[in-house]
């Protein structure tokens, strides 16, 4: 009918703009963040580094077309684009008519299932420009498999030994696997004789199994031997294997072959009655929306870090604020707190205002164990003027898990401020020839010939005056807030600013000894100004923990003390219960005290 021959074509335009507005709506700063761990140079160096590696030319797209998230509507509409391409090739290599355009959609359902289930695996993923990678490596299979298919009969044998050559370099598994679709679907052409078909599989098979090898042996001796048929694959392997990840991939290649394989003609004739047709499509759009659904990484602390360092980036410190202050619901990560206690430092207002938002320690919802270090750490170490821990994680996971646009401009940051401006200028250049954060790197070029601009450029001037005076680094065993706060409790200074800090990172160690001298010191600096909430309540609750110092003297806020002695009370009427038992009933009225910090909140070492 001819009013619906456009129907198959809008259904898929439908279901692409579905995941296109979901993905800005809901994804908007993990698509932002996977630009930030993205690197894409516009050299010929660059592109030579790639090609390295099988698949090296789906990393070099991939990495190329991530990018784009730097605007994220603009890296979502091209996938959409590639997905558009890939459900029309499908259909063309194939065979397979537009009216089972659900059926060709299922990859797609499947790929977008193989980005959205990573979670934080975005920080350990080694595969450049993975969100792409799969979506490019199926489209250039099925343009390969569709090219075969095209060929007269006498030459499909030759093509396979073509193919064979030249994909695995190229496109790695993505390659073996369309060797393995022109195989599969030798069996549905009926210009080829059972023995031409015979011929072309055990062709592919071979090539499948030896092919690797060879290049191995001869050009890819640098690739690790047990991954040589994972190329351009993803690898979730950090302190064991994660096999489960591997799932959506295993029923995109099962969706594939199903298609490929030839159909029985009876089937074929049900399958196309309307009412079964019907019926299997209903079917598969349930199946692909279930899949998704249940794939789809949601984590309301994940979102919250995205969001926040974010706005740390652009040192939008009112919009961290915003972020954390969206949690009382849900205890918040160790990340998240220290996000929060960085903007409320910035904006002067941590004495007064960092138990009013929900505080806590809750681990990272992942299998693996997830470091602080990879999440934020390098970011704060910076942001705390520590910048040689900073620049030392940047290098160790540059190293480890590649080169990323965040990493080059952490290190470009450390440098100047360090002084170094011949390191700066090499991390400069380099982010030149990258597409957004050119101009990044011009307007940095600015301190390189005159450094004198940092101590009035409203980042720099900060972090300069937080730098410490002695140049120092030692290991802290991937625990970035115990040693951050260890560090910064050390120190003495006169400086206003960095003094408070000191005073903060004794009040989350929870040591009276160190605590008494930094607050006193505090007070020396600030006479006549209001003693902030939260130093009133630390020194309220350690002068009757310990009564080595006398505060019967000391203009505590009715409030302090009232809190105190009612936070006493209720923990009078809870005796016996466990930690976790007593924070959702303490939580509500006294959630946004040192009191509840200090007795509730115990486990803010574990990253």
């Amino acid at each position: 009918m001819k009013q619906l021959k456009y129907l198959p074509l809008l259904l898929v335009v439908l279901a692409l703009g579905v995941v296109a507005w979901s993905l800005l709506t809901y994804e908007d700063n993990l698509l932002w963040k996977l630009q930030e761990l993205n690197l894409h140079m516009d050299t010929s160096l660059f592109f030579k580094q790639q090609m390295v590696v099988p698949g090296g030319l789906l990393t070099y797209l991939g990495t190329f077309f991530t990018e784009f998230f730097y605007h994220p509507w603009q890296g979502v509409l091209m996938l959409c684009a590639w997905w558009a391409l890939l459900v029309w090739l499908s259909a063309k290599a194939l065979s397979i008519s537009m009216k089972w355009c659900v059926l060709l959609l299922v990859p797609v359902a499947l790929l977008l299932a193989t980005n959205m289930e990573l979670g934080y695996w975005i920080y350990y993923m080694k595969l450049r420009g993975y969100f792409f990678v799969g979506t490019i490596g199926l489209s250039a299979a099925m343009a390969s498999v569709w090219a075969y298919r095209s060929l007269p009969a006498k030459f499909r044998l030759l093509a396979i030994i073509v193919f064979s050559i030249i994909l695995y370099p190229l496109l790695g598994a993505y390659g073996l696997f369309a060797l393995l679709l022109m195989g599969l679907l030798s069996w549905r052409m009926s210009d080829m004789s059972l023995w031409w078909k015979n011929i072309n599989f055990a062709w592919v098979l071979m090539s499948i199994a030896f092919v690797p090898q060879i290049y191995y042996w001869w050009v890819y001796y640098q690739t690790n031997y047990d991954y040589l048929y994972m190329a351009a694959l993803p690898l979730f392997d950090l302190d064991k294997s994660y096999p489960e990840y591997y799932l959506p991939f295993i029923l995109l290649g099962i969706s594939y072959v199903i298609m490929a394989v030839p159909v029985p003609a009876k089937l074929k004739t049900l399958l196309d009655k309307t009412p079964v047709w019907l019926a299997c499509q209903v079917l598969l759009l349930a199946l692909m929306v279930i899949s998704v659904k249940h794939f789809w990484y949601c984590d309301f602390n994940f979102e919250k870090e995205l969001e926040m360092r974010r706005a740390m980036e652009d040192s939008n410190w009112e919009g961290m604020l915003r972020a954390a202050a969206d949690l009382e619901e849900e205890e918040p990560t160790r990340a998240i707190v220290m996000m929060k206690n960085l903007a409320l430092f910035r904006k002067g207002a941590q004495g007064d205002q960092m138990y009013h938002y929900r505080t806590g320690a809750k681990a990272s919802n992942a299998p693996m164990k997830v470091n602080m270090t990879q999440i934020v750490g390098s970011a704060i170490y910076y942001q705390y003027g520590q910048a040689n821990y900073c620049y030392r994680w940047c290098l160790e996971d540059g190293v480890e898990y590649g080169w990323r646009i965040e990493h080059l401009k952490l290190m470009t940051r450390c440098a100047m401020v360090n002084g170094e401006y011949a390191v700066a200028k090499k991390y400069i250049d380099q982010l030149k020839h990258t597409r957004f954060h050119r101009d990044w790197a011009i307007n940095q070029e600015q301190f390189l010939n005159h450094p004198e601009k940092m101590k009035d450029d409203a980042e720099y001037a900060i972090i300069q005056r937080l730098l410490m005076k002695e140049d120092h680094l030692g290991s802290d065993n991937g625990l970035a807030e115990m040693y951050l706060m260890n560090v910064l409790m050390d120190i003495n200074s006169t400086d206003p600013l960095v003094q408070e800090l000191t005073l903060l990172s004794a009040m989350w160690k929870k040591d009276i000894g160190v605590f008494w001298p930094r607050f006193f010191n505090y007070a020396n600096l600030h006479q006549g100004e209001h003693m902030p909430k939260h130093y009133q309540e630390a020194a309220y609750l350690y002068g009757h923990l310990e009564h080595q110092v006398d505060i019967s003297n000391m203009p505590f806020d009715e409030d302090v003390k009232r809190n105190y002695d009612e936070f006493m009370q209720q923990a009078q009427r809870c005796a016996g219960m466990t930690e976790e038992q007593m924070k959702p009933i303490f939580y509500p009225r006294f959630g946004k005290t040192f009191y509840y910090e200090y007795f509730l909140i115990r486990n803010q070492k574990i990253n």
